[in-house]
């Protein structure tokens, strides 16, 4: 937005006037606005109809809202940083999981599995992206860049990278690759034909099962003459463990080719680039092998599709060095943010060893909310990595997390900006196959449930699978029966989303604390200390008043966001 277009316009709305746009507050200022903290995606642009309220930031009600946040924030990063002081009554029960830290003189919580495997081993995984970006940046100088050459370089060397983590098993996985690529390939009858993209999902579904029943396949059970050949087993024997990712890339491939149509034109932008096929000699077994192995994204994603992958190779999209360096800041900062967190609050421990004797309604609560965060982050930060060493070899796959963790109030808004990429593979090739939007009930429910069973075949991620179903339908109810559409240059209409955005958080909170954090008997204590005492009550009400201003400052910041015109849609 320019200088010129800073004066005040007006729009009609039903019953009065009402200011599309007025001069912007620091807050909320072309040049410096506090939405720059979150990251940029493609396709962000708001419509040109939306209209936008003047900015609130300065008046009466936000100032009290920013008064609450002055008071609020800090309890909230007090209350864990005292139940993980030394003196704490049941710091003992917990200390035995800590180990030495280097931040501040105060030891870490290390303790979570899944970020410590990354964590230990970031030394190696800095080695070999940078040994791949070396060698990718050599191989480019010496052969003419195209398609299949960078094609034919990944595929040589993500079979070497491949022996170096799973040693023997390489095999196995080729095997499961070439297996999928004959089947896709494989003309079909017409009755085949329409189930086909059933049959693919179900049938990886299913070999995602076996490969954990039968840990990965060891040779040795076939004869024990082959049982040298299983103590070549890489530094990642555990092959089967990360195959769900890959499983993904797979379905991503079959299905893109299923549907492939005749293309008019090149696609210029990423939802063209998804939508778009690829000429007949595109899906070939080498760029298959290529697409699927791809070292940045062949450990931990983000997901990108067979489509979207192979274009870039074909026509790379441009990406500076400030942008590399803007990501690579970010990485860093998430980072640092972790290492923190962990260093003060052993809220990790504390859960684990159920070592909350004692403690109040707000102290359990905030071992919860800071669980969370942990949760957040030790998802964010591999991706962020994985994503930003594919930005440095020039190929841009989606962005996994758009919002903070603590700046969402919509259960569909946070399911869109959570593990994003994955969001959009379920999207186009399960959601919508499954009719979408015209049938929502159902696509919703087995969408949750294909996640959840994708993640883990346990009880507690199905538990928290259908639970995440369940929470979604008051949201889509509501948004049908009190339209924005409607009643959204109502005064009151604003209060009332704030009431369900309330709703909703506490919703989301208890889904992802039963299917990551606490478990089902975990939460029902929980629960229980919450609603069971008086002051658990008026906890909950406090809590509920607290998360009713931040509700209303993430209204803000996304009023705050199509003045800019943008719509991150979550």
């Amino acid at each position: 937005m320019t200088a010129d277009s800073l004066r005040q316009r007006t729009a009609k709305t039903p019953g009065k006037m009402i200011p599309v746009h007025t001069g912007p507050t620091s807050l909320d200022s072309p040049k410096r606005s506090i939405t720059d903290l979150t990251i940029s995606i493609p396709n962000s642009s708001a419509r040109p109809e939306v209209e936008t309220n003047p900015p609130r930031w300065n008046t009466l009600e936000f100032k009290v809202y920013g008064l609450v946040f002055l008071i609020v924030v800090p309890i909230m990063v007090y209350i864990p940083i005292s139940l993980s002081s030394t003196s704490h009554p049941n710091f003992h029960t917990y200390a035995h999981r800590l180990s030495p830290g280097w931040m501040f003189g105060r030891l870490v919580d290390n303790s979570d599995p899944q970020y410590r495997t990354f964590r230990s081993g970031l030394p190696a995984l800095l080695g070999l992206a940078t040994s791949h970006l070396a060698f990718s940046a050599f191989f480019s100088r010496i052969v003419s860049p195209s398609a299949s050459s960078t094609a034919k370089f990944t595929v040589g060397f993500a079979s070497i990278m491949l022996f170096v983590l799973h040693g023997i098993s390489m095999f196995k996985i080729f095997a499961i690759l070439g297996l999928n690529y004959y089947l896709a390939r494989l003309d079909k009858p017409a009755v085949l034909t329409k189930v086909w993209p059933a049959l693919v999902i179900t049938g990886n579904m299913i070999l995602l099962f076996l490969n954990h029943r039968y840990e990965g396949y060891k040779l040795g059970a076939l004869h024990a003459f082959f049982d040298p050949l299983d103590e070549i087993d890489g530094l990642l024997p555990r092959w089967h463990i990360g195959f769900n990712i890959t499983m993904l890339r797979i379905v991503s491939f079959c299905l893109d080719y299923h549907w492939r149509q005749p293309a008019s034109e090149e696609p210029t932008d990423y939802r063209k680039r998804v939508n778009t096929s690829l000429p007949q000699d595109a899906y070939s077994f080498t760029n298959f092998v290529a697409y699927s192995l791809y070292p940045p994204l062949y450990i931990a994603g983000p997901i990108i599709t067979f489509n979207d992958f192979m274009w870039q190779l074909r026509k790379p999209v441009t990406i500076t060095l400030r942008d590399k360096l803007s990501y690579a800041f970010r990485f860093l900062s998430c980072l640092l943010t972790m290492e923190a967190v962990l260093h003060t609050m052993y809220v990790v421990a504390i859960k684990d060893t159920a070592a909350w004797d004692g403690d109040t309604p707000g102290q359990l609560s905030m071992i919860g909310f800071w669980n969370l965060v942990v949760v957040w982050l030790k998802l964010l930060i591999p991706w962020r990595f994985f994503r930003l060493w594919a930005l440095l070899d020039g190929l841009d796959p989606p962005e996994n997390m758009i919002r903070c963790v603590a700046n969402n109030y919509s259960t569909l808004g946070f399911w869109r900006s959570w593990h994003r990429s994955y969001n959009l593979w379920v999207v186009r090739y399960i959601y919508i196959p499954l009719g979408g939007s015209k049938n929502m009930v159902l696509s919703t429910v087995l969408v949750f449930t294909f996640v959840a069973l994708w993640h883990d075949l346990s009880a507690k991620l199905l538990a928290w699978g259908w639970l995440v179903s369940l929470f979604i339908l008051p949201e889509i109810v509501a948004r049908k029966v009190v339209s924005s559409k409607q009643y959204g240059h109502e005064e009151w209409y604003r209060h009332l989303s704030a009431v369900g955005g309330v709703l909703n958080i506490l919703m989301m909170m208890a889904a992802n604390l039963v299917g990551f954090v606490l478990g089902l008997d975990g939460m029902k204590h929980l629960v229980y200390q919450l609603v069971s005492t008086w002051s658990g009550i008026g906890f909950m009400l406090f809590a509920s008043g607290c998360l009713f201003v931040a509700v209303q400052v993430m209204f803000e910041y996304r009023e705050a966001e199509r003045r800019r015109g943008i719509d991150r849609r979550c």
